[in-house]
């Protein structure tokens, strides 16, 4: 066992269900991809031609962990009630998880470990945007600055975004939409994106990691199933189990008006109860980026005084 205590195994009780529903599938196919992920010689152990099996063995993470095969078979098979912070970080550097997995693998416990009542609560929870963050995003001029929900719906947006994403809301006017824009739109969005898997990527781990931490969110639910039931793409994305954390980074768009240019962006906040988060994009000054996103800014004024006028 490697010097690793044996945990003994839990009382078996499965988590608490909304509608008859328990997020068991989904804990365990999230497990099973990432062990498959991992190849032996990662983590040390003997490898070679004759496993049966791609990436570990449950037994072998079970060693990992330090926990009991049949505990981690349980809790493979989904059933994460009553399962200690201890053993899920265990689990999560065994399977060498990222910050990303990690906190997935959290929110599945959360929701495994939560009354009905309060996931009820949860769900039903409607993202409210407050007037004065709506000013914040306004008052942001030089850069593009936008709010989103969970779903990964613009819900507020400055002249830049608006012109920056000029694409997405013309393909989604009542509700501009990034998910709906890169998998239903494919038209404008593989244009758009001069890197559209990684684009398409994002948007599906985004939305892998908005469904573990609220679950129940029947937008979400309705959304996902759209775009399964529409995009074959979407559907081989889904299938991965991929998360993602969209903290911060670089993103390049080939935009119609000043061509390709890259961006920095920073999550800046969550907007605390509401499931939203203010993004904003910038470019280094001086670069030929900042230029371009200068000149987008011009082109969107004069578009709104032209239209102020008209």
């Amino acid at each position: 066992m490697l010097g690793f205590p044996v945990v003994a195994p839990f009382r078996t009780r499965i988590g608490p269900t909304v509608g008859g529903m328990t997020n068991n599938p989904e804990v365990r196919d999230f497990l099973t991809s990432r062990r498959a992920r991992v190849r032996p010689e990662q983590v040390d152990l003997p490898g070679g031609p004759g496993r049966r099996v791609p990436g570990l063995r449950r037994g072998e993470v079970a060693m990992l962990a330090g926990v009991s095969v049949e505990y981690y078979a349980r809790i493979e098979r989904g059933e994460l009630g009553g399962v200690t912070d201890v053993v899920l970080e265990a689990i999560a550097a065994a399977l060498r998880f990222d910050e990303s997995e990690r906190a997935h693998l959290f929110d599945l416990a959360r929701t495994a470990n939560s009354s009905p009542v309060r996931q009820r609560r949860a769900a039903s929870g409607a993202a409210a945007l407050r007037p004065s963050m709506r000013f914040v995003v306004d008052a942001i001029t030089d850069a593009v600055a936008f709010v989103q929900n969970g779903r990964l719906d613009i819900v507020a947006a400055n002249p830049l975004c608006r012109a920056l994403y000029a694409d997405v809301f013309a393909a989604e006017p009542d509700q501009p939409n990034f998910a709906r824009f890169n998998f239903l739109h494919q038209d404008r969005s593989r244009r758009f994106y001069t890197d559209w898997d990684g684009a398409a990527d994002t948007s599906v781990a985004m939305l892998r990691t908005a469904s573990g931490q609220n679950p129940h969110d029947k937008g979400l639910q309705e959304l996902i199933g759209e775009l399964s039931t529409r995009s074959d793409d979407f559907r081989a994305k889904w299938a991965k189990h991929d998360v993602r954390l969209h903290g911060s980074g670089l993103k390049t768009f080939r935009h119609p008006l000043v061509g390709d240019v890259e961006l920095s962006f920073e999550n800046l906040a969550p907007i605390e109860g509401a499931g939203l988060n203010l993004l904003v994009y910038t470019a280094e000054p001086g670069s030929r980026n900042a230029e371009a996103l200068q000149l987008l800014a011009n082109w969107s004024r004069t578009e709104a005084v032209t239209g102020a006028q008209s």
